[in-house]
């Protein structure tokens, strides 16, 4: 059941990283830990094993993704490389900081920051402003801020570089494209991080690689990497405000039950 659980998921995840330009960590990172509970995963490790996992799957997603976007003229690769530097710095600093904060701290700060995505969601896309990226400074300074987030919560940093993008004045369909590509640097770096600060955890799961745990990354990226190009076809085809506000909702109850647990 958990296999098959693990390959829905994964299936989901591939298909928002195409098609709203997030990694899918949003719902991977709740999944795996009510998954990682139900197998007796050591509280103290349960929320660093969810994220640290999470990042790693999103790696192989966002490569996917990537592709596919790119094979539309999508990305928009000047600010990518703008926001690159800063990212991978604060992705590692992001995990960095989880390995310090306790489970229980994490799984809170993640039920309001899924809250947070939900109204991102249910809100109507930003519309892109009629300006230019700000000077490199600031790219980096984002780009960091962007980086620490993403890692700290296990995600591609798409619910967070989207509207960013948009007010860079990238149109939504860059926005979203080059919102892949930055989730690419933030899943290497991040999983980098997590797995050098849970080498020498007590109580991992078997099989585990820091607080990577290899059978549950291995399940999600087996689906993820197959629906990633599909998702991003349907970006270019629907408007999915819709899907949008129903994606939003059930992140929003995500939330409010890791917040009540």
């Amino acid at each position: 059941m958990d296999v098959l659980l693990l390959v829905l998921i994964g299936a989901v995840a591939g298909m928002l990283a195409g098609l709203f330009g997030i990694g899918g960590g949003v719902v991977i990172v709740p999944v795996l830990a009510f998954v990682f509970e139900n197998q007796g995963v050591a509280g103290d490790a349960l929320m660093h094993c969810a994220i640290g996992t999470s990042l790693a799957t999103i790696a192989f997603t966002a490569m996917s993704s990537v592709r596919a976007h790119h094979a539309r003229g999508s990305i928009r690769w000047p600010v990518f490389r703008q926001l690159a530097p800063g990212i991978v710095v604060g992705a590692l600093a992001g995990a960095r900081v989880a390995h310090a904060l306790a489970s229980e701290t994490l799984e809170v700060l993640f039920g309001f920051f899924l809250l947070f995505v939900a109204f991102q969601m249910v809100r109507p896309p930003p519309a892109a402003a009629q300006r230019q990226p700000p000077a490199l400074g600031w790219m980096l300074l984002a780009g960091l801020g962007i980086g620490a987030l993403s890692s700290l919560f296990g995600i591609g940093g798409g619910a967070i570089s989207v509207p960013f993008l948009a007010w860079c004045g990238l149109t939504p369909v860059q926005a979203v494209a080059t919102a892949a590509a930055i989730g690419l640097p933030i899943a290497l770096a991040g999983t980098a991080g997590y797995i050098v600060t849970g080498l020498q955890a007590p109580a991992l799961p078997p099989w585990s690689l820091g607080y990577v745990v290899l059978p549950a990354f291995a399940g999600i990226v087996a689906a993820s990497m197959l629906f990633a190009p599909l998702g991003a076809r349907l970006a270019h085809r629907l408007k999915p405000l819709v899907l949008r506000r129903a994606f939003g909702t059930l992140l929003a109850l995500f939330g409010v039950r890791m917040l009540l647990d």
